[in-house]
């Protein structure tokens, strides 16, 4: 069971990781910062460059801290979080499948999420080298309703923050 935890950590949290940094730096294909962000301002998320800055620190942060096993429910309830916020802004509305830009991956990874703060990181684990037992129902209950919390904060105070100027795309101020 260690071995699956440690596998679930490495692959999940890996890839949170890559999408946080193609949000950051434009890495593994990604837009960068500033295409987040007008990105984030049509989708309602303003201020654009702050949510987009806080989505990718907290992707890659949150995804750092599964992949060591490290604050294992405080990096789910982030992971939690950002997933809530692209179901909810982007695809909901498309419905559940991938095929249609639908809410299927994001809801495998939040679920992914909840269960690690669950059944906690596994012996082979920043968390367990340091005797922390912060792990069960209660915990996976905490970081998910932090996660959707935090969600349904980010759109509240997106809803009162004014639209940006529009941030440029090119590659040359990336």
């Amino acid at each position: 069971m260690n071995t699956g935890r440690l596998l679930l950590r490495l692959v999940v949290g890996g890839y949170f990781i890559g999408h946080g940094t193609q949000k950051l730096f434009g890495w593994f294909g990604g837009g960068g910062l500033n295409a987040t962000a007008s990105s984030f301002e049509r989708l309602g998320l303003r201020p654009g460059k702050r949510n987009a800055i806080a989505a990718g620190v907290t992707e890659t942060g949150g995804g750092a801290a599964l992949v060591l096993g490290a604050a294992t429910p405080i990096a789910s309830a982030a992971l939690i979080g950002t997933m809530m916020t692209a179901i909810r802004t982007v695809h909901f509305k498309n419905g559940p499948w991938l095929k249609n830009n639908g809410y299927e991956y994001n809801l495998v990874l939040l679920a992914a999420a909840v269960a690690l703060a669950e059944v906690g990181p596994g012996k082979i684990s920043a968390d367990a080298r340091l005797g922390l037992d912060t792990y069960g129902n209660g915990w996976a209950i905490a970081a998910l309703a932090a996660g959707v919390g935090g969600a349904f904060g980010t759109e509240f105070l997106a809803r009162r923050s004014p639209a940006s100027a529009p941030v440029s795309t090119s590659t040359a101020e990336q």
